[in-house]
């Protein structure tokens, strides 16, 4: 009941300076958000690599009002591959992207944000990585998967991101699996209408459940974005009913929570890579990290009651 209320006070200029006053905030968005800049983040990386992890990285920041802005979003990212190139980690540190954060909303933005995104997939792939475009609300969908399939004749390993709750999910999981794409699937985390999406928790679980079984069943690289303990061990299942070795799809889920599952999972040999995020515009990505997990806010609430 309270994910759609916390989802709209994610768009909410008052909510955000409210709750970025709160003298406790720093402390709860350090569980999930470790640094704001390269300099912070780096060390991050090399702790959780030399633990058998691997990670997607995402800098923080969607709400993009100018050109400018998109533009500095692509440099930001362009320093972390700068940083890492010198980490020689490869696909061990790839980068999540919100097409958002490079003008996708702007005026022209479905040309602006491939003609931003592209440099940054480029120098992943001078590297050795890849990039991920992530999945926003429903309206955006079209223009990320347009510029998915673009990106991906000149580098293929190019990911994007599917969300179960949506109805449209399943045939475009069959699409990208006969396409060898590499797709995470997750369940969702925007506020959407029921014209487009399930709204019940147990309708979306089933509707993951089926998308993940297209995934394993086809040609790509599947990649399990979840924490529940029951979506894992369905999705070792599928992968073995499909034939799949340990190195042919991989677990994700996001810095700060379940860190013990990630250990777990390295420590059996699946591919276990760590959403983590980073910067300063940090307010609209903890808040859908609040809104996706009951236990998050109660986590935040009680931090706020105990240190304010």
């Amino acid at each position: 009941m309270l994910g759609p209320v916390i989802l709209a006070a994610s768009r909410s200029d008052r909510m955000r300076r409210l709750v970025s006053a709160a003298p406790v905030t720093k402390q709860v968005v350090d569980r999930f958000i470790p640094g704001e800049t390269v300099d912070e983040i780096v060390p991050i990386i090399e702790d959780l690599t030399a633990k058998g992890l691997e990670l997607t990285m995402d800098v923080v920041g969607e709400d993009i009002t100018t050109p400018a802005q998109a533009e500095a979003a692509r440099d930001a990212y362009l320093e972390l591959i700068d940083r890492l190139k010198g980490l020689e980690l490869g696909t061990r540190a790839e980068m999540s992207v919100k097409l958002s954060m490079f003008g996708q909303a702007l005026p022209g933005g479905h040309e602006l944000a491939l003609a931003n995104v592209r440099p940054v997939v480029e120098a992943a792939a001078a590297i050795g990585t890849t990039v991920t475009l992530d999945a926003e609300d429903h309206t955006t969908l079209d223009s990320m998967f347009a510029i998915h399939e673009e990106l991906r004749r000149e580098f293929p390993g190019t990911g994007c991101v599917i969300q179960a709750y949506l109805f449209r999910t399943e045939a475009d999981a069959h699409r990208l699996a006969a396409n060898g794409s590499r797709v995470r699937i997750v369940k969702g985390a925007y506020k959407e209408p029921a014209e487009v999406a399930y709204q019940d928790k147990a309708e979306i679980d089933k509707a993951y459940v089926r998308v993940m079984r297209i995934l394993m069943e086809g040609s790509g690289y599947p990649m399990i974005g979840s924490h529940d303990p029951r979506l894992i061990s369905i999705a070792q299942e599928l992968a073995h009913r499909a034939g799949r070795k340990l190195d042919e799809y991989e677990f994700q889920m996001l810095y700060g929570i379940r860190s013990d599952e990630h250990l777990r999972l390295a420590a059996e040999g699946h591919r276990m890579r760590v959403y983590t995020a980073y910067g300063t515009d940090w307010y609209g990505y903890f808040m859908r990290r609040l809104a996706e997990k009951p236990a998050n806010l109660r986590f935040f609430l009680r931090s706020m009651v105990s240190k304010g």
